[in-house]
């Protein structure tokens, strides 16, 4: 029997691949699967994953015909998982010796739906320890409690889905997989769901995810139109908590979610490319304007005043779309 599966998806990072495979062997067991799941590789990445699935315990080699971004990679190992249990690996960060066995004996003494775990976020050199922003710590929760309050940060704001691990019951009621095809914000609606609809779940202390930032070929360092997908993950985390029948206490935290990762992309809308930069401008208007009046207007309300006036001068911009760029999908 399976105990766990570790989904880890991989697309042109032959530079730190070597250190996640290497991770994975620190922490194999027999009871534990590797997925590797080559999103359609350019580079030397598949040779690399060819040898892993060779050399690494518990390999198990996915090959995706066509390119389909991390959130439909994840997706294809999730439907080969065979484990009690699920987890997530980028394929650029790797993972203490031993945190997989650390993390699944959490999760079982705990008996909850999913535990969430601290991580540290290496930048160049840098260690910077990342806390999961639950208070009370190696005990059952609700997860829908953890939502709120909406003028803080919650364990919704922390939506790396690597830094924990799911009872397989979760993956049985779909509420494991994203939505196909998002190539940024894929965590958010995912993190969502998934304190609004599960029964349990907890946060402990653990670290041993390390997450590198500031990889080139990482979306959040790239400016292109794959960046605007964060609007389609914010439009689905709205409808489906506007569907909820707490939305009238969750929906304002969602929309001050929403506007303050809006403001931030515009805030350094210089580092997009110019057609790009048009098309995030047009599409968060449209955005603001589909919002709850009243919500939008608490939101502006409780920012520092340079990010809403941001957004209050694309609230006045005029009720038309403007021409997308090329690639990019109006809602």
């Amino acid at each position: 029997m399976v105990k766990l599966s570790v989904v880890v998806p991989f697309f042109n990072v032959q530079t730190y691949a070597p250190d996640t495979l290497r991770s994975l062997c620190a922490n194999a067991r027999e009871d534990f699967e590797f997925i590797l799941v080559d999103d359609c590789s350019t580079d030397g990445t598949p040779d690399l994953l060819e040898r892993a699935g060779r050399e690494v315990p518990g390999a198990v080699l996915v090959r995706r015909a066509a390119n389909g971004g991390l959130a439909t990679a994840r997706n294809s190992g999730l439907d080969v998982a065979r484990g009690e249990y699920v987890t997530f690996l980028d394929g650029d960060d790797w993972l203490a010796p031993g945190h997989c066995a650390r993390l699944l004996a959490a999760a079982e003494g705990l008996g909850v739906d999913f535990v969430r775990t601290d991580h540290v976020q290496c930048t160049g050199r840098v260690r910077t320890v990342h806390r999961v922003p639950v208070g009370r710590r190696g005990e059952a929760l609700r997860p829908r409690e953890a939502i709120l309050p909406a003028d803080r940060s919650t364990s919704v704001d922390y939506p790396y889905a690597w830094a924990g691990v799911y009872h397989r019951r979760l993956l049985d009621r779909g509420l494991l997989h994203f939505r196909d095809g998002l190539r940024t914000a894929e965590d958010r609606p995912w993190i969502w769901r998934l304190h609004r609809e599960a029964d349990s779940f907890a946060a402990v202390g653990l670290l041993g995810v390390f997450y590198r930032r500031g990889v080139a070929t990482s979306l959040t360092q790239i400016g292109d139109v794959r960046q605007l997908d964060f609007l389609r993950a914010f439009d689905q985390v709205i409808d489906e908590t506007a569907c909820d029948p707490d939305a009238d206490k969750l929906l304002p935290k969602a929309v001050r979610t929403y506007c303050a990762i809006m403001a931030h992309h515009l805030g350094s809308i210089e580092r997009f490319e110019p057609a790009v930069a048009r098309t995030l401008r047009s599409r968060s208007a449209e955005a603001l304007r589909r919002l709850p009046g009243d919500l939008l207007r608490d939101a502006l309300h409780a920012m520092d005043e340079d990010r809403a006036a941001r957004l209050r001068r694309l609230r006045r911009r005029p009720g038309r779309t403007a021409p997308a760029a090329a690639g990019v999908a109006v809602r």
